[in-house]
């Protein structure tokens, strides 16, 4: 099984994308005949969606590629940063160009929905806004988890969730895709 993981967050010291790295290992240690691409979105940046500029710039090729690579997968791993409630610019304009192309932007693939944060509400208002639209997207969603409070569940340097419950919590989440 190949699975695409990204984080929503063009940060290069985003949270999530370590959330979204060790869920990686978690998944091809787990399970060996899986491998996991973790992408990052800044390669896929583009000028900010609108559409006078679709008109004139047409489908660029990092919405094609983005999509191209999603469709290539037979899962897909999300985590979710959380700006002001809401998703972070870069990814909202990543997945506005992708949906232009095609509004089922995750193809229907089986997709696990992650998020985090540094406080307490573990990017809980994202991942609930995520999980109402992603299904309308194309997602077949198999699960979710918020994880509050990273700082404090998470060792930086070992890769690795020290809580053992939010580590059975994820682990349970990304099994859902091994039934496929």
């Amino acid at each position: 099984m190949k699975i695409v993981a990204f984080a929503a967050s063009n940060s290069k010291q985003s949270i999530n994308k370590k959330l979204v790295s060790y869920a990686a290992q978690v998944l091809e240690e787990t399970y060996p005949d899986t491998s996991v691409e973790v992408i990052d979105i800044n390669d896929y940046e583009m000028p900010l969606f609108g559409v006078d500029r679709e008109e004139e710039l047409g489908q660029p090729d990092e919405a094609k590629a983005f999509y191209k690579k999603l469709g290539e997968a037979d899962a897909l791993v999300i985590s979710y940063a959380e700006h002001n409630g809401s998703y972070t610019a870069a990814f909202k304009n990543l997945f506005d160009w992708t949906s232009r192309i095609d509004v089922k932007v995750f193809q229907a693939k089986p997709t696990v929905l992650l998020a985090t944060s540094p406080g307490k509400g573990g990017a809980g208002t994202v991942l609930k806004a995520a999980t109402v639209s992603a299904p309308h997207f194309g997602a077949d969603l198999k699960a979710s988890l918020s994880l509050p409070s990273f700082y404090d569940i998470f060792d930086s340097e070992q890769n690795k969730l020290t809580n053992a419950q939010a580590d059975k919590e994820l682990r349970t989440a990304l099994a859902t895709l091994m039934t496929l």
